[in-house]
């Protein structure tokens, strides 16, 4: 349980930084569509965290995460820092 905590932690960290840094690049619509899947699932992620329910926060983590990884992958959103989603 202590692993899972701590890659929570981290994953949380990962993407909130992402979140701040992301900036949409075109298909304003769909990118923003995408963006806010995104926020919604890390808010979700935080609140499960809260009731300590770290399963679920995890996943959670992982939907938003890899909603920016689509967006990006699409060239939906631009980001300074390469490392922080899978872009090209």
């Amino acid at each position: 349980m202590e692993e899972l905590k701590v890659r929570l932690e981290e994953y949380i960290q990962l993407t909130e930084k992402a979140l701040k840094e992301i900036k949409v690049k075109s298909n304003e619509k769909k990118a923003n569509e995408i963006l806010e899947l995104s926020r919604c699932y890390y808010k979700d992620a935080l609140f499960f965290k809260e009731k300590n329910d770290l399963v679920n926060a995890f996943a959670a983590i992982n939907y938003s995460h890899a909603f920016l990884d689509i967006g990006a992958r699409l060239g939906l959103f631009t980001i300074k820092d390469k490392k922080l989603l899978m872009v090209e």
